[in-house]
């Protein structure tokens, strides 16, 4: 049932109704997607000193140190092409690593790799504007939108850029981003990364360094690989996704819930595809939930990359998603979850079960 017919066959229970992602079609300027590129709000307030390390784990302490360091290093910092021994401007600690200008935050799930990349773009003393902080698939997508030459025009000017999840699973997106940091190392720009697991390697192993180096090569000389041990999650499986409730009770709390969205789910699937990948943040702005019904299997793997980067700009804004139809666990083939991109998968289906979770309260008695 679409969510117009749903809606047809329900009085509103407040005067306006559900707003609707199929019908937005955001055209972000580039300096709203640049400008956007923060750590997400559920990071927006994490801090080193918010960290709390495993005491069993002295890495996990001496990461923060070592990050600490690395952060006060870029004081005095800019992307000025003046050459690379600037970058740690002309005062520098002795806690700041001498040679690579980059550090890669190397450790299995759980370990706080993503708290830790988000307290050293807080603690960066430079202005907003001038550190990124994005994943690897909102970089390649901010490409997509402006261009290369473009990219690199603007990322050039910053001090720091910090990449989450950085993808070793598609050959043809790490030789373009392997490029694209070159050209911003050689422009004076620090970076920081943490990175996914390649495919084939999927839960035999915490660690990624090896593979992070290798696959981008060149720029290999420069990140300091930081190792971050801790308890290993990623044996844990996949959460059970709640039961989904009926098209009725969906579309019920979609009335009685202000700035919440109602969608037909294959309908939006196929509006997905119709919006650029970056400008997924911008579709889900001022939402406080979204409604699906009739969520069923995505039909193919284009579709299913769109649907995580959806999932991923919810995730990162903390909406909350109610759904009917097929649970989220169900969203994906096996023949999918067996293949190159099956970790992007997981993580999509785990993202949106804690949505699904958190959206359980919109539904009344």
């Amino acid at each position: 049932m679409s969510s117009s017919t749903a809606a047809r066959g329900h009085s509103p229970i407040t005067e306006a109704a559900p707003l609707s992602l199929c019908a937005r079609e955001p055209h972000v300027p580039a300096d709203r997607l640049v400008a956007e590129m923060v750590p997400p709000p559920r990071f927006d307030s994490v801090r080193f000193d918010t960290y709390i390390p495993d005491p069993n784990q002295p890495s996990q302490s001496e990461a923060v140190q070592v990050l600490s360091g690395f952060a006060a290093g870029l004081g005095g910092a800019h992307a000025s092409g003046s050459g690379k021994r600037r970058w740690f401007g002309g005062r520098a600690k002795p806690a700041v690593p001498a040679g690579p200008r980059g550090v890669y935050l190397d450790g299995g799930y759980g370990v706080g790799k993503t708290h830790l990349l988000a307290s050293l773009w807080h603690a960066a003393p430079a202005a907003r504007e001038q550190k990124a902080f994005g994943t690897f698939v909102e970089l390649t997508n901010l490409v997509g939108a402006l261009g290369f030459q473009q990219t690199v025009q603007t990322l050039s000017g910053h001090s720091l850029l910090c990449i989450d999840e950085f993808e070793l699973d598609d050959p043809g997106d790490t030789v373009l981003v392997s490029t694209l940091l070159g050209k911003l190392v050689d422009a004076g720009v620090a970076l920081a990364a943490t990175s996914n697991t390649l495919p084939g390697k999927l839960g035999e192993g915490r660690f990624a360094a090896a593979d992070f180096l290798r696959e981008i090569q060149g720029l290999s000389a420069h990140f300091r690989p930081l190792r971050i041990d801790g308890e290993d999650y990623r044996h844990r499986g996949l959460p059970e996704a709640p039961a989904p409730f009926s098209d009725d009770q969906v579309t019920r709390a979609a009335y009685a819930t202000p700035d919440a969205s109602l969608d037909d789910f294959p309908h939006l699937l196929d509006h997905l595809a119709r919006v650029h990948p970056s400008r997924y943040g911008a579709l889900t702005d001022g939402l406080t939930a979204v409604c699906l019904t009739d969520v069923q299997p995505v039909p193919d793997q284009s579709t299913a990359l769109r649907l995580v980067v959806l999932a991923d700009r919810l995730y990162d804004r903390e909406v909350p998603v109610l759904a009917s139809g097929l649970p989220f666990d169900k969203l994906f083939s096996e023949e999918m979850l067996r293949g190159g991109y099956r970790k992007k998968y997981f993580r999509a289906i785990s993202r949106l079960t804690a949505l699904a979770r958190d959206a359980k309260g919109l539904v009344g008695e």
